[in-house]
């Protein structure tokens, strides 16, 4: 239930703020809004009970069901109440606002049966869970683990050279009196086995006089990990006071080298962490070492170990899976391996399908070696493989990767499951997802940062716990830009997206569309006219290589949020102007992206109605000639993105929409066109973090309005393209534009200037990351430390992208000298750059210390 749970927690804070704010529909159904907010509040505390039973009976599973269709019950109507709202607050389009009267009735009709249903099912599950004794869920609890120094079995160590030599070079090589080592990894992934081959490796035993293993688990507690320490450093132990222990283990340690193995690592008392290393180094011999094996990044650093030192090892090859598979698959045979050519290509495939993964590749074969005769059942279990999964058979591996998942915090297992409607092996583009996420509003903004850069952190996290594999990411912060998952991860996304009744799957693992789908990825390989009776869908993404018959068979999607079209390659038969009069009709949508879409000529002005719209994509859209000016009253854009269009301006008065944080596509026009978005109406914008925008020969910006810029004072990112212009003029009114302090990302493109505007140096820039400078004249730039009032001011740029500058003369170790936090640059076409340390030929890569 993580998502009914995240959905009450935003539904209950998004009523509270009704209530709070008095708007005006809160006030209207105050009553009943207030008996909602404690609805809610008390079904969150009830599924919280809920969530502790293992074995959920069917009392349980069915008021679940009951209240997840509820809470978006709930959702829509609070929607509705919202966009009503913004039409009241519009008078210029009193044609379109609600017919108030019969909405009122309606409205509260519907939240009176919402409350009452809710407090049914309140009533039979708190019965249910006050009947039941809880005294009797030792099942439901973790077991406690002992800690003791795992079995090693050599047998099971393949394809492991290279991660041993590794691991064995950074503990080896290191002068640090304790060094740190982690080795971060998916559930599965042979983590365990790598440190097990470390400690019983032969060479590492003579570096060591005392090596001890723990196992942490998830159930530590520090008493347990000293009294681990402490049962193989004196059997015959007999303390129990926690401070006496330490002392004992120093006193054991004192003066020896020693390696301790912390294995199986989710969380740490950081405290009490940082006084047991620090107690150890006082005493310990030099050049010790702890290695530490987890399945969160943040849980090894957070343990002080230096990203540098963090090892995650890779799946298996296709020909070391061969090895382990034949170890556990023909053990029962006599000669011990694959009897016949038709077996392996059976095992081949199904060891596609474990994608490498140790624990998978060992868990099937053995399923498979009591049936190494038979063909005809290896060939059944290849078929099933899915079925497999979802029914417990290969349990090991699900069990191991559940873990994982329950460890996971409300928010990121909505997210996590959202990549279950993708297909096997996708590379999914980080934006896209994010944007998803916004927009049906699983996740939220938090302090100062907005909700997509809470979508950013969320993905990196997800990243960093090993469920998700980053494809891409922007080296000098490691932003993920495009992402994949494992396929197991993926098979029990889907089992727990069927349990949660997000979709439904086939055998092989497809995604299927039924009446009660909420999440839909099409491909080209289902039919559209399913697609009709899924109307409850809130999220539906086209996936690569859809054909779009869609929209001649699609339903009413009433409860719809999110619809991207982004990804589709052929556009040609879609009816256009009635398949926009659909998307114009879907009033509760708050994600839309139409990118690339060529047939678009112009929106229609019915665009008015989405009046929940908060993110708009048509980059790409090139014949979009006219933005129609009706889009300045969708009120909640955050995010509007018309880049590479063929729009000649904006429509005036967008400096209205006052919560847009990104807006991309502007170009800048001149002063004569007075229905054009102008340039001054960028102070309006005061939440904006990107603009994009672009500056021709016709460019005008009046002297008064050079200080805009400086004004957004929550400005991030700025991209500036020059669009070839050579006159004097553009120079000038580059160089007296000024920037807002908190600028961290700079990008400008096709500048004809042989020298930068005067604004962008480290005085002004004091918060720049990252600059990019692509296909222009440039020939210098000023890098040296700038002095200001006896003031030193040096760059904090840590990423730098030089493309196509063949004029560009400088000495890159002056510059590396003078950026002293850069750590990451691209660099291609740019001749004359003295002393780069990589060839200059098609892209060459630097990177801070491995030149």
């Amino acid at each position: 239930m993580a998502i009914v749970d995240a959905m009450i927690q935003i539904l209950a804070q998004q009523v509270f703020t009704a209530l709070q704010t008095q708007a005006h529909f809160a006030l209207d159904f105050k009553g009943q809004f207030e008996v909602m907010k404690t609805r809610l509040d008390l079904t969150k505390a009830l599924l919280a009970d809920t969530e502790n039973l293992k074995n959920k009976k069917e009392i349980v599973k069915t008021s679940l069901s009951t209240l997840r269709e509820l809470v978006y019950e709930a959702d829509n109507i609070l929607t509705d109440c919202i966009i009503s709202d913004e039409y009241q607050n519009d008078g210029s389009c009193s044609s379109l606002t609600f017919q108030k009267p019969l909405f009122w009735y309606n409205t509260g009709k519907k939240l009176k049966d919402i409350n009452a249903k809710m407090d049914t099912m309140e009533r039979s599950l708190a019965a249910y869970l006050q009947a039941k004794d809880l005294s009797n869920r030792g099942d439901d609890a973790y077991q406690v683990v002992k800690f003791t120094t795992q079995d090693y079995d050599p047998s099971e160590i393949i394809g492991l050279k290279h991660d041993l030599q590794k691991l064995k070079d950074w503990i080896f090589g290191t002068t640090n009196v304790l060094h740190r080592v982690g080795i971060v990894g998916m559930g599965g992934l042979g983590k365990t086995t790598i440190a097990q081959k470390i400690f019983n490796d032969e060479e590492v035993a003579t570096r060591y006089q005392k090596m001890l293993w723990v196992s942490v688990s998830q159930t530590f507690s520090e008493n347990r990990i000293m009294r681990s320490m402490l049962e193989q450093l004196e059997p015959n132990f007999s303390i129990s006071d926690e401070s006496l222990m330490m002392h004992k283990i120093n006193q054991a340690l004192e003066g020896k080298t020693c390696l301790i193995f912390m294995d199986d690592v989710w969380r740490m008392n950081l405290p009490w962490w940082d006084k047991f290393c620090s107690s150890l180094q006082k005493v310990i011999g030099g050049s010790s070492c702890i290695i530490i094996t987890t399945r969160n990044e943040d849980v090894a650093t957070d343990m002080g170990v230096d990203k540098s030192q963090i090892h995650q090892p890779k799946t298996l090859n296709k020909d070391d899976s061969w090895l382990l598979f034949s170890k556990f698959a023909f053990s029962r045979c006599r000669e011990k391996r694959c009897p016949d050519p038709q077996f392996e290509k059976e095992g081949r495939e199904i060891l596609d399908k474990c994608g490498g993964l140790p624990l998978a590749i060992k868990t099937v074969a053995a399923l498979l070696a009591p049936k190494a005769n038979s063909l005809v059942q290896w060939n059944e279990i290849n078929k099933n493989f899915h079925e497999l999964t979802v029914e417990g058979k290969i349990s090991s591996v699900m069990a191991s990767l559940q873990l994982s998942y329950d460890e996971l915090p409300t928010h990121l297992k909505q997210c996590l499951l959202c990549f279950s409607i993708y297909p096997e092996d996708s590379e999914i583009h980080a934006e896209q997802l994010i944007h998803w996420w916004v927009g049906e509003g699983l996740i939220q903004g938090k302090g100062s940062k907005t909700a997509k850069e809470m979508g950013f952190d969320y993905l990196s996290d997800l990243v960093a716990r090993c469920l998700v594999e980053a494809v891409h990411r922007r080296d000098y912060d490691g932003r993920v830009y495009v992402c994949r998952m494992h396929d197991m991860v993926r098979e029990l996304t889907i089992k727990i997206a069927e349990e949660e009744s997000f979709g439904k799957f086939d055998e092989q693992s497809r995604q299927i569309p039924t009446v009660n789908s909420r999440w839909l990825g099409i491909t080209s390989a289902m039919d559209p006219k399913s697609v009709r009776s899924s109307t409850k869908l809130r999220a539906l993404l086209l996936i690569p290589s859809s054909k779009v018959v869609l929209a001649r068979h699609i339903g009413s999607f009433s409860s719809l949020r999110v619809l991207d079209f982004s990804l589709i390659s052929k556009q040609d038969d879609i009816p256009v102007k009635d398949f926009l009069a659909w998307i114009c009709s879907l009033k509760r949508l708050a994600y839309l992206n139409l990118s690339g879409f060529l047939s678009i000529k112009e929106l229609p002005s019915s665009m008015r109605k989405l009046r929940n719209l908060q993110i708009l994509i048509l980059c790409g859209c090139s014949n979009l000639v006219t933005l129609n000016p009706y889009i300045t009253t969708l009120k909640k854009l955050v995010v509007l993105d018309l880049g590479s269009c063929g729009l000649e301006y904006l429509p005036k008065r967008l400096g209205s929409l006052l919560y847009l944080q990104e807006l991309s596509g502007f170009r800048v026009s001149n002063q004569a066109n007075r229905q054009s978005f102008r340039f001054h109406e960028l102070r309006g914008l005061s939440h904006l973090r990107v603009l994009r925008m672009s500056i021709g020969n016709d460019t005008a910006i009046s002297q008064e309005d050079r200080d805009v810029l400086s004004q957004l004072s929550k400005l991030k990112v700025l991209a500036i393209d020059a669009e070839d212009c050579e006159g004097q003029n553009i120079l000038e009114m580059l160089n007296a534009l000024s920037p807002p302090p908190s600028l961290q990302e700079f990008y400008l493109r096709r500048y004809r200037h042989k020298t930068l505007p005067a604004w962008i140096n480290p005085e002004k820039l004091s918060s720049l990351q990252y600059l990019c400078i692509e296909n222009g004249d440039l020939e210098h730039i000023e890098t040296s430390p700038r002095w200001v009032a006896e003031i030193q001011y040096t760059w904090n740029i840590e990423g730098l992208c030089f493309k196509v500058l063949p004029n560009l003369n400088i000495n890159w170790k002056n510059l590396e000298k003078d950026m002293p936090l850069l750590r990451y640059a691209e660099v291609s076409g740019c001749f004359n750059l003295q002393h780069f340390p990589c060839p200059d030929e098609k892209l060459a890569v630097w990177r801070k210390n491995e030149d």
